[in-house]
């Protein structure tokens, strides 16, 4: 094709890694690739689950790191993670560590010719967009900076990070990210209002909406009657479930809270994370409320489908710098949605949007546990929403659509540089 990209792409995660960041970005490129445009990808080791390299990697020898694939190559580096997800100074240490080497390997990846069209580095860790810059300097490209999570807003919210040196040293690297990028894509309004608010109206037009995509084909409304549920040693009362990390940006105390007050339901927590210790002791005793695993990535339409209702819940404050993917995936197996997320933000527009579910203020248990009695209550009020839901995602966010998005986008900027 005329207008083939060649395009370098800096990732802290990238199949078969199961970051939720890892799978948007894995179907881009794979789109991208599709599309012809020729695509390489600096990324980790395989290590989210456990915070370490996972064990069928950690043996691989430093040559057998880059793969060819059948739209570029993939380099595969040292993600410097410590075993305790609770050690923020041992997190950052890591970041740092990944994004210096990254610099290197985004300096040789693909290397027939310095120039690629574009650098795409995605956030977090703010340090890749320094990384990226530095990369797009040299291969003498602009850099598109994309923002998952505004940080370090989510992290000064929930209380993770409370030294104001760091939250100052932080915000200055933060907003010189933003300025060093040719263009900051961000998945919501609310997301680029915050972006804008920090480098000025001057520089809005840097700010671009891309929101992330569900694949329809992956995952598709299944009946409730999973193997995993039954896996799970559950019957067939009705299943409210979170699926997705367990860290301290999800109220999920409101779901313990819950699985006391609706003895007669399942309630199912499924996955890892920082604060699933803590639940689990919180829990103990509650024969209603189950903890999963991680499930491998072919199992996730059985995993969303064994949940009748799923919850979707932030903290306070979290709900215009964050944005879940899993609202769109559960959306797309056809299940009904209990978001517990500050009012007016992206996920609330969504589920009101797509009339697929019940919005309630974050952190308030008793309406919490008032939306999910409502549908338990009414099978026929679940079925209709789901079908919503799986019809509003097919329709609007769809994995090309948003690849041919990013492609353009790069057109666009090398126009406006002619």
């Amino acid at each position: 094709m005329t207008d083939r990209l060649k395009l370098l792409v800096l990732c802290p995660h990238f199949d078969p890694d199961t970051a939720p960041t890892g799978a948007v970005m894995s179907r881009i490129v794979e789109e991208l690739g599709a599309l012809g445009h020729e695509v390489h990808v600096v990324t980790s080791l395989p290590w989210y689950r456990e915070h370490r390299v996972d064990e069928a990697w950690s043996t691989v020898r430093w040559r057998d790191r880059t793969a060819t694939t059948g739209w570029g190559t993939i380099a595969r580096l040292d993600p410097h993670a410590g075993g305790d997800k609770r050690n923020l100074v041992r997190r950052a240490v890591g970041f740092i560590g990944f994004s210096v080497v990254s610099i290197v390997a985004g300096v040789l990846a693909g290397r027939r010719g310095r120039r690629v069209d574009a650098v795409i580095a995605m956030s977090p860790p703010l340090t890749l967009g320094v990384a990226g810059r530095l990369v797009a300097w040299i291969r003498r490209a602009p850099l598109i900076f994309n923002i998952q999570d505004v940080f370090p807003d989510a992290a000064v919210e929930t209380g993770a990070i409370t030294n104001r040196w760091v939250i100052g040293a932080a915000r200055a690297l933060e907003k010189v990210s933003y300025l060093l990028s040719s263009r900051v894509t961000v998945l919501s309004q609310d997301l680029a209002d915050n972006v804008v608010s920090k480098i000025g109206a001057s520089k809005a037009t840097r700010v671009v909406v891309i929101p992330n995509f569900v694949d329809t084909e992956r995952i598709v409304p299944l009946d409730a009657a999973t193997d995993y549920r039954r896996e799970l040693g559950l019957t067939d009362r009705p299943v409210v479930m979170y699926a997705g990390n367990i860290g301290y940006s999800q109220s999920l105390e409101m779901l313990v809270a819950a699985a006391r007050a609706r003895p007669d339901v399942d309630f199912v927590i499924n996955g890892t994370g920082s604060a699933r210790s803590d639940l689990e002791r919180s829990a103990r005793g509650l024969t209603n409320l189950i903890f999963g695993d991680f499930q491998p990535p072919e199992r996730l339409s059985e995993v969303l489908a064994t949940g009748d209702i799923h919850v979707v819940p932030l903290r306070r404050g979290l709900g215009r710098v964050s944005v879940p993917s899993k609202t769109y995936s559960i959306m797309a197996a056809g299940r009904p949605i209990v978001a517990a997320v500050d009012a007016g933000t992206e996920v609330t527009r969504l589920v009101d949007g797509a009339r697929s579910g019940l919005v309630v203020p974050p952190d308030e248990t008793e309406s919490f546990i008032a939306a999910i009695d409502r549908l338990v209550s009414d099978r026929d009020v679940r079925r209709d929403m789901g079908q919503r839901a799986r019809a509003f995602v097919e329709s609007q966010a769809s994995p090309r659509a948003v690849a041919e998005r990013y492609a353009n986008l790069v057109h666009e900027i090398r126009r406006s540089k002619r």
